[in-house]
């Protein structure tokens, strides 16, 4: 069974709940942006799901670059070698060194000199 498929999506999903989580924090203290306004009787207070959504932040990015290495480690095996894709190239001859140019000789100055 062919696992990338399932990688790919649930790498997909990560980033698109990373991009939601992020969008939810509020710019000003990380603290939560939607519906979070400092009254005391909500469910949890403005710190404590600026915690929540901070904490959460870190566990999808970590997922999310596990996906992005599982993924880049697939990849490379797929393509059947590790090499460098510049490898493959043909070796070009060195090329022949080109004659050196002489210099020339100092131009005469075109405004008179001072007496």
């Amino acid at each position: 069974m062919d696992v990338f498929p399932i990688i790919l999506v649930i790498h997909l999903l990560l980033a698109l709940a990373l991009v939601g989580v992020i969008l939810l924090q509020r710019s000003e203290g990380g603290a939560l942006g939607i519906g979070g306004g400092g009254g005391g009787g909500g469910l949890m207070s403005g710190r404590a799901a600026g915690n929540l959504l901070t904490r959460t932040t870190a566990i999808i990015a970590a997922a999310f670059f596990v996906t992005s290495l599982a993924l880049a480690i697939i990849a490379n095996s797929r393509s059947g070698s590790s090499a460098s894709p510049f490898d493959a190239l043909p070796a070009a001859a060195p090329a022949q060194p080109a004659e050196p140019v002489k210099p020339a000789l100092p131009a005469e100055p075109v405004a008179p000199l001072a007496r």
